[in-house]
Formats: C-alpha cells, structure tokens, sequence
C-alpha cells in the first residue's frame, strides 16, 4: 500500500531526495518552491516510508504527514445563505487542507426546510466528480434524520457532519461525526479542534479504505505519472487557475475544457495506448470549465483488449 507523506526544508541536496523517491519506485505528486525552500509531497510503498523519513531528515528537512494529499473534498451545505453555511464548513474546508487535501466548498439550490429539501441530478453529479464528499446538516435530530435523501444516492463515499447523534443513517454514509452543529463563530476553543480532528482522521479513514479497494484492481497508470505527461501540453502549463491539475484518487481533474481539447486528450499516448483506451473522459459537470479523466484499472483494459481480439 503507498503511504503519502511531504517533505518540508531546503532546496540544498534536494537532489538526493529525488533520486531515492525513484528508487523506491515512488511518484512526486506535488512540488513548490519559494526561494530556497521547497515542499515535496509524496506517495511511496509504505515499507519504504522509515526509509525516506531518514532521508528527508538527512539533507536537512522534515517530515510531514498528508493522508489526504491526491484527493479533492467536497464540503456541502444545504444552501450558500447564512442560515445553513456557518463556520464550521469553513472550518472543516481548512482542516482537510490541512490534511493535503483540496477542499471544495458548495451549497444546494434548494436544500433549505425539512419538508422541501432537495437536491438536483446536476447538483448530485457535481458532487461524484469528487473524491468523497462531506455533508454538513443541522442542529435538530429529526431533520437531519429526514434529509438523509440529500446524500443516500450519491455514488462517491459520504461523511455525514451534524449537531445530534442521527439514527437509523449508518447504512445511508461511510461515517457520521456528531456534535457540529450550526454556530455563528469559528470553532477555536481546544474541544472544538479535537473535533476537526476526529473529523479530518474520520475523513482519512473513509479514503484510505477506497486506496485499498482500489489497490486490489490497480490502476492502469498511476495519476502522478499522467500528470506528469499532461504537464507538458502548452495551455495546462499557461493555466492561471491555482493548481491546473488536480489529482484524484482514480483520476485527476485537468482546469481546460474538454470540448476545446478534445483532439489532445483523445490521441495523447500512455506507455503506447491512446488515452481513451485506458481511461473514461468526460467534461466537468461545472459549466464545462474542467476535464475529468477516470483510469480504468488493469483488469478493464484486459477485459477491453480481449474483447477486441474475440
């Protein structure tokens, strides 16, 4: 299983560090460098893990742990208005960013009132692009239990957040926190942090059982390595948007629309194949603005390739 951690120091012998990330067949997933000091965020085969701890330590950094790192949250709230977006989803946006993850913070059109809730098929496949998505709910146990039809159906893992310890929704959500509720003040005091830490390591635990699921039918091609070779193509490397390329768990969102380039995706080579031989490409469900690419895991490709010979 690989293990994401992130290397925080100096530039000086940087070198070294990035030669023994190879050699452990590891994947640089992030790099930023300020001056003369540079952050490596990593993925490495957990048995190596002591093994470059000792390395980051040796040319003078340290070492960070970001369980979250290669994924994108989505934080949602019923509605955007006062009333259902309080802090404390903004609070939990910046502990996952803590965690290195990318957080993404939206509200339903018409989440508002326990008989008239609802979310729409275009609000729920915006929330699937995701990773796993975090549902915060209110304050009274009845109506959190009642809109459990906000998050039952969505297909990527779901942490439900809520005042009231909720009942009966255990099957409907990976996980549920209790005791954040709505509150008009950011969530400072030394109880309230534990709390946005058991929601970060709840969050953790949720995605590191979809890695080990995902690592019994490996992928095709590591999302580092196709970044990697996207990275190269001209528009993604002039994008201003903050972090062009985002990477997912099964995939990576690319900040460019699909429509416009449509011809690179299409006949962009990976170890031989075109691209959409070993993964599913669509546009973002978010005004186009954004390509999300899904890798089909190896046994896919197998099954795809014996098809054809059949």
């Amino acid at each position: 299983m690989f293990e994401v951690m992130m290397y925080d120091g100096g530039v000086y012998r940087s070198e070294e560090l990035f030669e023994a990330i190879e050699d452990v067949g590891g994947v640089v997933l992030q790099k930023t460098r300020s001056s003369q000091l540079l952050s490596v965020t990593m993925s490495i085969p957990g048995e190596d893990k002591e093994y470059l701890s000792k390395v980051c330590k040796d040319v003078g950094g340290e070492v960070k742990n970001v369980p979250l790192a290669g994924t994108e949250i989505a934080v949602v709230g019923c509605t955007l208005g006062r009333h259902h977006m309080p802090h404390p989803i903004c609070d939990i946006a910046e502990e996952i960013r803590e965690y290195g993850g990318i957080s993404v913070v939206m509200g339903l059109a018409r989440g508002r009132g326990k008989a008239t809730s609802q979310i729409s098929a275009k609000e729920r496949a915006i929330i699937e692009e995701y990773d796993a998505a975090v549902f915060m709910l209110g304050n009274f146990k009845h109506c959190v239990e009642h809109k459990k039809h906000l998050f039952d159906e969505i297909g990527v893992p779901v942490i439900l957040v809520c005042g009231p310890e909720p009942e009966g929704l255990e099957d409907d959500c990976e996980a549920i926190v209790a005791g954040v509720g709505r509150k008009a003040e950011r969530m400072r005091s030394s109880d309230e942090r534990k709390k946005l830490e058991q929601i970060g390591d709840t969050i953790d635990s949720v995605i590191r059982a979809r890695r080990k699921m995902l690592e019994e039918d490996p992928l095709f091609v590591h999302p580092a390595e196709l970044k990697q070779l996207l990275e190269n193509y001209e528009p993604i490397d002039m994008s201003l948007r903050p972090a062009p390329i985002v990477l997912h768990l099964d995939g990576l969102r690319v900040k460019i629309p699909y429509n416009e380039h449509k011809e690179y995706f299409d006949n962009l080579e990976v170890y031989g194949r075109k691209l959409t031989d070993i993964a599913r490409i669509t546009e973002s469900k978010i005004n186009d603005s954004s390509t999300i690419i899904r890798i089909k895991t190896k046994s896919e490709v197998e099954d795809e390739d014996r098809r054809k010979k059949a």
